[in-house]
């Protein structure tokens, strides 16, 4: 039986309860009904275009019928069984598969059912292996301001955005903060020297380190491109800085890749992009291109090893953890990356999608367009000549109040945040080309003229 968009509404308001979604009277989420290459539809036959890739997800697209044909085909054959102490033969093959995509020694495959569980799973792993090699004490984890590193109560500790976790307090203890690489926000002369402010941020991490006691402090987590906050890319020599100080204080680096993983920023992991070699990458979303749930902790030999005696066990893991459905649409996906290219259109892509965006610098709100590969931010501002922000009232009734709700119904599904100043996110399918980018300028053009004139 079709059910109306007014029963469905109806039904939604009774029983679902939304992600990080505000209800009451009045609100009633958009239902989405089907997707097509890059393009959604909602349950009233109004088209989309996907600026977002569902969540930094649909990395190939939408409506891939193999990807579909893969799962059902794994699901006859064996739609389930546990890595817990067996084996099956898709998450054999994936995880051989994702160790040759790894660089350096990163050969061993955890796989999880999500970002935040490998984040979480990474952190359990540097605690236990330092206990292993017979330094209980480190057990401590840097991150950076205003970063999101996932929901769970070790991962949500890592996480830098204090509004998020102050509901859920007391958290998992023993996580601190280093300043992020938003050049913008910089403040002078590093806001004009790339180079230096990425030395002067490697640098806080080591201070990080020797205040809080290397003899305590275990892992750092940054993403190669952070996403909240709007997208803010390394600077030069800042991830080559950070390795020597995890390597001089005997720190693992742990590149939590969830989001800019498989293409989002050019290569399959894009510590490759920006020329470092982490000790464990963590990393989920774009793996399946979202047709089934599945995330990876890729951890280096030499980490496992501890582990490699005969008679210890990592204890740790989830019950669908490398889902052989979901293992087997994972390298269904990974052969549409390599039949058609992915990694190398947005290579290809990439600057053409910089160029369209940055059009937008005419705007009077737009202050900054950052980012890297298919994964930018737009940060908005009050006063373009003084970087002026806007005050949490001001940005609730911009960002929320109006631009969130103006840019779907314009026909762009893309993200307003205010998880630090007000940006607008874009992440679409690595499909993309010249076509969507024009098409995404266009409605953000439109809209944010008339957020600009709300000011």
């Amino acid at each position: 039986m079709t059910r109306t968009t007014a029963e469905l509404d109806a039904s939604a308001a009774k029983h679902l309860w939304g992600h990080f979604t505000r209800h009451g009277a009045g609100i009633t989420p958009p239902i989405i009904t089907r997707g097509e290459g890059s393009t959604i539809w909602d349950s009233n036959g109004k088209s989309y275009i996907d600026g977002l890739s569902g969540l930094f997800v649909v990395q190939v697209g939408h409506g891939r019928e193999e990807l579909a044909e893969a799962a059902a085909k794994q699901a006859k054959e064996l739609a389930f069984f546990p890595l817990w102490s067996y084996a099956t033969e898709p998450a054999i093959e994936l995880a051989e598969r994702l160790a040759g995509y790894a660089p350096g020694d990163l050969n061993r495959v955890f796989f999880t059912t999500g970002g935040g569980e490998a984040v979480e799973s990474a952190w359990k792993l540097a605690k236990q292996y330092f206990k292993k090699v017979g330094k209980p004490g480190k057990h401590k984890v840097i991150s950076r301001a205003i970063a999101y590193h996932g929901t769970p109560q070790g991962a949500l500790a890592i996480t830098g955005i204090p509004a998020l976790k102050e509901p859920f307090e007391p958290l998992t203890p023993g996580a601190f903060r280093v300043p992020n690489t938003n050049i913008y926000r910089a403040p002078a002369p590093l806001d004009t020297d790339p180079k230096a402010f990425g030395i002067w941020a490697a640098d806080r991490i080591a201070e990080a380190i020797e205040f809080e006691g290397p003899d305590s402090v275990a892992a750092v987590f940054l993403e190669p491109v952070q996403n909240a906050g709007g997208c803010f890319p390394p600077p030069p020599g800042y991830f080559e800085r950070v390795r020597e100080i995890c390597d001089r204080y005997d720190v693992l680096l742990v590149s939590d890749e969830v989001i800019c993983a498989f293409g989002r920023i050019g290569s399959m992991f894009a510590c490759n992009d920006f020329g470092y070699v982490p000790d464990i990458i963590t990393c989920a979303k774009g793996l399946t291109s979202g047709y089934s749930p599945i995330g990876a902790m890729i951890a280096s030999d030499r980490l496992f090893e501890p582990f490699d005696d005969g008679t210890s066990s990592f204890a740790h893991g989830y019950t669908f953890g490398g889902h052989p459905v979901s293992a087997a649409v994972a390298m269904a996906n990974l052969d549409i990356f390599e039949r058609e290219g992915i990694n190398a259109h947005v290579a290809d892509k990439a600057p053409a999608f910089r160029t369209t965006l940055e059009k937008l610098h005419d705007l009077p709100i737009v202050g900054d367009v950052r980012g890297e590969g298919f994964f930018y931010g737009i940060e908005l501002v009050k006063d373009k000549a003084t970087k002026e922000t806007f005050s949490d009232a001001e940005a609730e009734r911009i960002l929320r109040g109006f631009l969130s709700t103006a840019l779907f119904d314009a026909g762009l599904y893309c993200r307003a945040d205010d998880r630090g100043d007000p940006v607008v996110q874009l992440a679409p399918p690595l499909i993309c080309g010249q076509k969507e980018f024009d098409e995404m300028e266009q409605i953000l053009r439109s809209v944010l003229t008339e957020a600009g004139n709300l000011i």
